[in-house]
């Protein structure tokens, strides 16, 4: 496999790998610059990278790592991939000129390059080094193409609308015909910031093992069609992965083929309004807890805590209890916001087993490249902080 090293040189090999002239691609991680968290090159060279044996319809091979998962490495085909910038350009009204602005060996950066090439447009790429809006602002003034976009993480848009009170910058984001977000949950308040600048933000949903966001604005795009399963949502459609490179095991238990249908069991819990087909995510599946006998969604809880203010950007783990099995805990970035209204509030809304047994203030979340939260090195802390801080306060249930 080719793996070359800036983002233009990939696009290059993408456009062979697509047209089946050139070999399938991994582009991996290899300590290069961050952007925030977010890494943008150190792709590892042709003559670094390993020589993996994948099918001949595979163009792409995606390695991802989860916040709370196991590494695995998703086989994209080219049909998927340019179904899924086919998918993107109907519903965004049209082919159109795009600003890289994230890494290529995530599934967002790749799609990305891939819409350039169906466009037959130059994409620009944000240089490498932490994401400035001016840095931004002055690559973006550059786009020559009438339908503009770019995709982004949460914490890029959120620093963008931050400073959008410099009319230049202001005027270049509504420039954007589209601005998609994805890669996380997208905080409402984020969202009606953008609205009310007159920002046109797209929220996308999907993963790798759909080619990317399929999903847009709780519509799905192209022929994807979603469903509801045990309460878990599953896809189907042509942005489908063909499985997981060398684990059959795996492939098995997330693809599924149902009277001629291939469905893919995300893992995210979700609805499917009958009328309008709109789909809203819950959260992970595997992300809950027991606690004093009844289920409790930590993404449930988040929610709920993402709308105090101070708390927008908290995170919320289960921690082992002696007496309730599992409690949620807050953790949070510095040190403004009222816990006890938040307790309350928690505790209104989802009822006590759902009540915080206590705040952590860590000085900064530690985010993984893909710009989400690393919940697993918050996880890890949980027992250090429990000694540290003790039991402070009632715990959740009494």
């Amino acid at each position: 496999m080719v793996v070359p090293g800036y983002p233009l040189d990939f696009l290059a090999a993408l456009r062979d790998a697509l047209s089946g002239s050139g070999p399938a691609l991994l582009p991996v991680q290899a300590g290069g610059l961050q952007v925030d968290g977010l890494q943008v090159d150190g792709l590892l060279t042709g003559t670094d990278s390993p020589v993996l044996h994948v099918p001949k319809r595979v163009a792409v091979v995606i390695e991802t790592s989860g916040s709370t998962g196991a590494p695995k490495r998703v086989m994209l085909s080219t049909n998927a991939l340019l179904a899924g910038a086919a998918a993107s350009s109907v519903a965004l009204g049209g082919a159109g000129q795009w600003l890289l602005a994230l890494p290529v060996h995530y599934i967002a950066g790749v799609q990305v390059l891939v819409r350039s090439i169906a466009a037959d447009t130059t994409p620009l790429v944000l240089p490498p080094g932490h994401f400035d809006p001016q840095a931004f602002r002055s690559l973006a003034e550059s786009m020559t193409e009438p339908l503009r976009y770019t995709a982004l993480v949460p914490v890029q848009l959120a620093r963008l609308l931050d400073a959008a009170d410099d009319p230049a910058l202001l005027a270049v984001l509504r420039r954007f015909s589209a601005i998609l977000v994805g890669g996380q949950a997208i905080r409402g308040e984020l969202t009606a910031r953008a609205e009310a600048l007159d920002v046109r933000v797209v929220r996308t949903y999907g993963s790798s093992e759909t080619a990317g966001g399929c999903v847009y604005n709780g519509a799905p795009i192209g022929d994807t069609r979603v469903r509801v399963v045990h309460g878990q949502l599953e896809l189907s459609g042509s942005v489908l992965a063909e499985g997981y490179l060398d684990d059959a095991a795996r492939t098995a238990d997330r693809f599924v083929v149902e009277r001629g249908v291939r469905w893919y069991r995300t893992g995210d819990l979700g609805e499917v309004d009958a009328g309008t087909e709109r789909v809203t995510v819950l959260g992970r599946a595997d992300n809950v807890i027991i606690s004093g006998g009844e289920k409790v969604s930590l993404d449930a809880v988040e929610r709920v805590v993402h709308s105090h203010r101070g708390f927008e950007q908290a995170i919320v783990l289960g921690d082992d209890d002696a007496t309730w099995g599992q409690v949620p805990v807050v953790v949070v970035a510095g040190g403004v916001g009222e816990e006890a209204e938040l307790i309350a509030s928690v505790v209104a809304s989802l009822g006590r087993a759902a009540r915080p047994a206590r705040v952590v203030r860590v000085q900064e979340i530690p985010l993984l490249a893909s710009g989400k939260p690393d919940r697993s090195a918050l996880a890890s802390n949980i027992g250090a902080w429990h000694k540290e801080l003790g039991r402070s306060g009632p715990n959740n249930n009494d």
